[in-house]
Parts: structure tokens; C-alpha cells; sequence
């Protein structure tokens, strides 16, 4: 599924990734944890191909037997808008559009037909429980709400992984617990590989792995 070797990142003279090595698995859930200033979100937005280590060719980066480092532009962000899905603690949803509308967005992207597109989007909410809310924009959402509809979002294209950067971190307790249920229920109906940035260790250790990061390195594969 995925596979990465000698991931590093410097920002001047700042590194924030020392080399890290990593495997994943399909179906797996995978949370990553460590103080914040690790490099956490860093290497999920490497893993995410939103940026590039800065030894590019001296890494390498496998998502589906496809080197994403090897792509050009155009060819990566059609890649990034197929494979993977994203869920951010800041959900990120358009204010001015429904929620079925922000669903359908990545479907858009893919220039899938638009009937095409809101079946499937109506079949995650549906499935999220939000069958009643396709044309709520935003501010008329709880903020459960608004994430279930954040990770339908994210299952839209029917990813090969989600990464979640702090998903729950926005939410109270109830609605973090209920999200946090939701992700494995995904796994074990639809296989669905999820790659989570957390600092919310109960999620942390509900995944099947904890990895460690410490100092721009992953220091222990739990």
C-alpha cells in the first residue's frame, strides 16, 4: 500500500525529518503520535504528496506501486485526487456550498458526471447518518456534523488511504468517540486504510499500529 525509505525534510537550516522509514499496509489503521514539533504532520503531508522530501532523489515514496516521485505536476494531482483522501482537524468545507455539494467536490475534480457524482455522495451520507442534512451548508451543521461530512468527502473517490491530521482534535468528547468508531467501521466494512496524526492517544491505541515519532524519526512501531 504504502512504502517510504529515508523521508527527510529541512526547512533552511531546520531539519524535520531525519530519515524515516515506513511501510503500511492495506486495511490497516495506523496512528502516529509524538510531541508536538516531531514531524508528524510533516510526513503526513509527504505521505499525502501536498509536498516533496527535500532529498527526492534520494528517497522514495510507494502508494500503490506507483513512485509519486517520479510524477510530474499535472500527473501528481491527478494521482493525489484518486488515491488519497484527506480529513483535517479544521474540516475545511466550503461555507457557501450544501453538504452533499462539498462531498461531491473531489467527484467534480475527477470530472465524474454530476448524477453520477451526488449518488454516491448521497450514498456516504447516507451511510455517515446524514441523510437528513444534503442541503445544510456548514453553519447549519454541528461540528460532528460537519466532520462526518468532512470524511465522506474524503471517501468520495473511493481512496486507496484517508490520512486524518488530528480529526478529532475539534470536536468534544461524544462526537470524538462516535468519529473514532466510524474510522474502524470503515475498515471492517469497506477495507478502508486510514493513517492517523493524533494526539489523542485512546484513538491512538484503538489502531492496529502506534508508531512514535521523536526528533524527525520514527522511534517505535508499536
Amino acid at each position: 500500500m504504502i512504502k517510504a525509505t529515508n523521508i527527510q525534510k529541512s526547512y533552511g537550516d531546520l531539519k524535520v525529518l531525519k530519515g524515516v522509514d515506513l511501510v503500511i499496509k492495506k486495511g490497516e489503521v495506523v496512528s502516529i503520535v509524538g510531541a508536538s514539533g516531531a514531524g508528524k504532520t510533516t510526513l503526513l503531508q509527504i505521505l499525502g504528496t501536498l509536498d516533496t522530501p527535500t532529498n527526492k532523489g534520494e528517497s522514495t515514496l510507494l502508494i500503490n506501486d506507483t513512485d509519486v516521485n517520479q510524477l510530474n505536476d499535472k500527473s501528481l494531482a491527478q494521482f493525489r485526487n484518486e488515491h488519497i483522501g484527506f480529513i483535517f482537524q479544521f474540516h475545511q468545507l466550503l461555507p457557501e456550498f450544501t453538504a452533499l455539494e462539498n462531498v461531491c467536490i473531489p467527484a467534480f475534480i475527477k470530472k465524474t458526471p454530476r448524477a453520477e457524482a451526488e449518488e454516491r455522495a448521497k450514498e456516504l451520507l447516507d451511510f455517515l447518518g446524514l441523510q437528513d442534512r444534503y442541503d445544510h451548508k456548514p453553519n447549519a451543521l454541528s461540528g460532528g456534523e460537519q466532520q462526518r461530512v468532512a470524511v465522506a468527502r474524503s471517501l468520495m473517490n473511493n481512496p486507496s488511504v484517508v490520512l486524518a491530521d488530528e480529526p478529532s482534535g475539534n470536536l468534544d468528547s461524544e462526537s470524538a468517540d462516535n468519529l473514532h468508531k466510524l474510522f474502524f467501521q470503515l475498515r471492517d466494512e469497506f477495507g478502508q486504510t486510514f493513517v492517523l496524526v493524533t494526539h489523542n492517544l485512546e484513538l491512538a491505541d484503538m489502531a492496529d499500529r502506534r508508531l512514535t515519532m521523536v526528533d524527525g524519526l520514527i522511534v517505535s512501531k508499536d
